[in-house]
């Protein structure tokens, strides 16, 4: 009788298994380059908000995710902070970081949060009225500053959102759509700069973007 090397037989085995199949959410984070942001040492960017041709909001930071701690610099002063475990001493920075982080790099944060998913396969963009695929995220209660929050964001094949809907506390008594376009890729990860309402009165874009890796 023939022996039979086990050990072989193990490794035939596991290379013939069938891997796990990928989430949606996953296939989006990936297309935007999230298997790129451990290499990440240093982002900085600059979030802005145009309403009618006047800039309501500029603020730039400098984020080590490495460290976590982000700063916030301003043109006398540049406050930095660890979002790890001094945010309750920092709450009012902390959450103008969080919320132009989100902008930033959502995507990624569709596998890094805790929350709820739904796919559709089929849905009509709010915006441009385009056939899409649709992902409804539902964050849960008491989570972050603004639980409950629900986004429905639309994308094509490529995995990379072109519009979404943001639902503050999960109602829709006042859903705001905006695009996700004009991408830009910085160290392999992709970067939506420009969002605009549906009359293009508003604007959220990001300027001076870099990334720095290892």
């Amino acid at each position: 009788m023939k022996k039979i090397n086990f050990l072989f037989l193990l490794i035939l085995i596991t290379s013939c298994a069938p891997q796990p199949e990928q989430t949606i959410v996953q296939k989006i984070a990936e297309a935007n380059g999230i298997e790129n942001f451990d290499d990440v040492k240093e982002l900085r960017y600059t979030f802005n908000v145009r309403v009618n041709d006047t800039i309501r909001t500029s603020r730039a930071w400098t984020w080590r995710p490495q460290e976590n701690t982000a700063a916030l610099r301003m043109p006398d002063s540049t406050i930095t902070y660890n979002y790890e475990t001094e945010a309750y001493l920092n709450e009012e920075i902390d959450q103008r970081f969080i919320n132009d982080q989100y902008w930033l790099l959502f995507p990624f944060h569709l596998v890094w949060d805790e929350m709820e998913w739904k796919h559709t396969i089929e849905a009509s963009a709010p915006i441009s009225g385009e056939e899409m695929q649709k992902v409804t995220v539902t964050y849960p209660d008491g989570a972050g500053y603004t639980p409950g929050d629900v986004y429905e964001i639309y994308f094509g094949n490529d995995h990379m959102i072109q519009e979404w809907v943001y639902l503050s506390g999960g109602s829709r008594n006042n859903p705001f759509a905006t695009t996700w376009e004009d991408y830009d890729v910085h160290e392999g990860i992709a970067i939506s700069k420009m969002h605009k309402n549906v009359d293009g009165s508003f604007e959220l874009f990001f300027t001076d973007v870099s990334v720095v890796t290892e």
